[in-house]
């Protein structure tokens, strides 16, 4: 997720895209788009679809440990649940440091759309909005006040799954100009191979509990 936003390095820069056109970046086994959201400053709206070696149920138990995002979400070094809702909802508080530039923050609101049923069966939907107001921006670091997106996953059969991960940010802040397209198609590929990763781990845990 929102993660995910390892991103702001390579938003702030690169060629201007039409309001409704997509330019493609990556085309593979994850193919990842962009294109430019004028309602906001500096923005750019990302879709990135693929496949995950890894189960449905433990990229779901992944993305639903925030808490946990510090340990192996790229260059997350914060994260904290600052409050929970009585339908599920969490307010979540994120610091991200980056290199060259300045470190990161932002303050989100996620929900879960849609859970797995109790045998593990259906789809897992998340989606987050900013909730800056829940947390006062921190002194030498630059809040992120744009940043929202979603993740869906359907399962693939056996130990695979599908995922469409979309979201916005405005990168914050000053950009070096030489920082131009640097990180763009990477920095996606990252968050999405942590994610498996993680899942995987989690499996590997999950099994060896039995």
């Amino acid at each position: 997720m929102k993660g995910l936003l390892v991103l702001v390095v390579a938003l702030a820069a690169g060629a201007v895209i039409g309001a409704e056109t997509w330019e493609k970046v990556a085309d593979g086994d994850v193919v990842i788009r962009v294109r430019m959201r004028p309602d906001i400053p500096s923005g750019r709206e990302i879709w990135a679809e693929g496949d995950l070696d890894a189960s449905i149920q433990d990229v779901q138990s992944a993305l639903r440990d925030h808490e946990s995002f510090r340990h192996w979400m790229p260059y997350v070094t914060e994260s904290r649940v600052l409050a929970s809702g009585p339908d599920g909802s969490r307010v979540t508080y994120t610091r991200l440091n980056l290199p060259v530039i300045s470190n990161r923050d932002y303050v989100l609101k996620v929900v879960d759309e849609q859970l797995l049923a109790a045998d593990g069966t259906g789809e897992f939907r998340q989606k987050w909005v900013p909730e800056n107001q829940a947390l006062p921006a921190r002194k030498g670091v630059v809040r992120l006040l744009h940043n929202e997106g979603s993740w869906l996953f359907t399962p693939r059969g056996e130990g695979k799954v599908h995922f469409v991960y979309r979201f916005t940010v405005e990168p914050g802040g000053s950009i070096p100009g030489f920082l131009a397209g640097l990180g763009q198609k990477d920095a996606v590929m990252d968050t999405v191979r942590a994610v498996e990763k993680r899942a995987k781990k989690l499996a590997t845990e999950r099994a060896s509990a039995r």
